[in-house]
């Protein structure tokens, strides 16, 4: 079993990147949302993997980490849910958004990633909400840091997690900004966006 990979960012696809290792390039699927905090080509990258014979072939999908991959591990778990849907969760609500939305019973979110039905968000719900474990602080790190606090602030004043997402959508944090002012640009871009 290969657990994780540490060497140079060869090429990036939509859902995948190729990692070269002494040597030999391993083609790894990746959630997309992932991708960009990568780096660039060239750059050294590591990766903690999952291995799984598809097709009696053997398929790695890597994630930035630990508690990214865990989530993916639990998601391949359920009944329905197989590594590509598993990563389409992941790609479309990132590890944070996807742990809020389990949490949260958040259904309309989960069914937002492409080919998940209500049926199978229902069931994703029902099997891990009591299942995430892992701690919020690995979560938070997993997506870059602000993004799950102005989302817990977002649907601590009655926001869907979905709208949450939306109003975090766009928002970049630089050095001279709070969390207060990065929570007050997210309603902005929620207001204008309803107006």
């Amino acid at each position: 079993m290969i657990v994780n990979l540490k060497g140079n960012l060869e090429a990036v696809g939509t859902d995948w990147v190729h990692l070269q290792l002494g040597g030999v390039t391993f083609q790894v699927f990746v959630p997309a949302s992932a991708i960009v905090d990568l780096g660039p080509v060239g750059g050294p990258v590591r990766l903690f993997t999952h291995m799984r014979i598809r097709d009696e072939q053997p398929v790695l999908y890597g994630f930035p980490t630990a508690a990214s991959m865990e989530l993916f591990q639990l998601l391949t778990a359920v009944s329905g849910v197989g590594p590509r849907l598993a990563l389409a969760l992941l790609s479309t609500l990132g590890p944070s958004g996807l742990h809020q939305a389990i949490a949260t019973a958040d259904v309309a979110a989960l069914n937002s990633a492409p080919g998940v039905g209500q049926r199978t968000a229902s069931r994703i719900v029902l099997d891990l909400k009591g299942k995430l474990d892992f701690d919020d602080e690995a979560l938070i790190t997993a997506t870059g840091g602000f993004e799950a606090d102005v989302i817990a602030a977002l649907t601590a004043l009655g926001y869907s997690t979905a709208e949450a997402r939306r109003g975090v959508a766009g928002l970049s944090r630089s050095e001279s900004e709070n969390l207060e002012d990065l929570i007050r640009q997210a309603l902005q871009s929620l207001s204008a966006g309803s107006g």
